[in-house]
């Protein structure tokens, strides 16, 4: 399962973690994962590259983490991502949880 991890401070969302492979099919053949793992690519792309926002990108096995500064455009496309995300996981409820926590 794949579980991605939404965090709020001050009501907007600054950091997201995802972990995790979804375990629908064979690795190189998982739909669930693919789309996780290309809307996840892309937020972060966009956050640095398009962007260029002050955000914090890393990835170590099967775990990517976004950390941002709070601003406007990337609390915008990590909620974006949060929706997306949410959607996949209610095709897909056994394959993705979310949970959105506040510090």
């Amino acid at each position: 399962m794949t579980k991605a991890v939404f965090t709020r401070k001050n009501g907007r969302l600054c950091r997201c973690s995802i972990k995790g492979h979804a375990g629908y099919a064979e690795h190189g053949q998982d739909i669930v994962c693919a789309a996780v793992s290309s809307a996840v690519q892309l937020t972060a792309n966009l956050l640095t590259e398009t962007f260029g926002e002050n955000v914090q990108v890393s990835a170590k096995g099967d775990t990517i983490n976004i950390r941002t500064d709070g601003s406007d455009i990337s609390v915008k496309l990590l909620e974006a991502l949060s929706v997306h995300l949410q959607c996949i996981s209610e095709e897909f409820p056994k394959q993705i949880k979310l949970e959105f926590t506040e510090v």
